[in-house]
C-alpha cells in the first residue's frame, strides 16, 4: 500500500496540512469558500481564479483566502 505524502502549508497565517496532491481548487471546495466572494493570494501573488486547478500546492506555501465584504 502506498503512503499518501503530506505537505505543510500556511493558511491565512495557520498550519495546514494536506495531501502533496492537492491542487488550489481542491483546497478553496474542501474549505466551503465562495469562490465569487474572495480573492486568493499564493505566496504573495494574487491568482486567476480560471487557473485554480492548474495550480498544485508545494510544502511551504502560503495562502491568503481574502473575502470581500459589501457594504456601504
Amino acid at each position: 500500500m502506498k503512503k499518501i505524502k503530506k505537505i505543510k502549508i500556511k493558511l491565512n497565517g495557520k498550519s495546514k496540512t494536506l495531501q502533496s496532491s492537492t491542487n488550489l481548487s481542491n483546497l478553496v471546495k474542501n474549505l466551503k469558500i465562495p469562490i465569487k466572494k474572495v480573492a486568493i493570494e499564493v505566496n504573495q501573488e494574487i491568482i486567476d481564479k480560471k487557473k485554480l486547478d492548474k495550480i498544485l500546492l508545494k510544502k511551504d506555501d502560503r495562502i491568503e483566502i481574502v473575502h470581500f465584504i459589501g457594504g456601504g
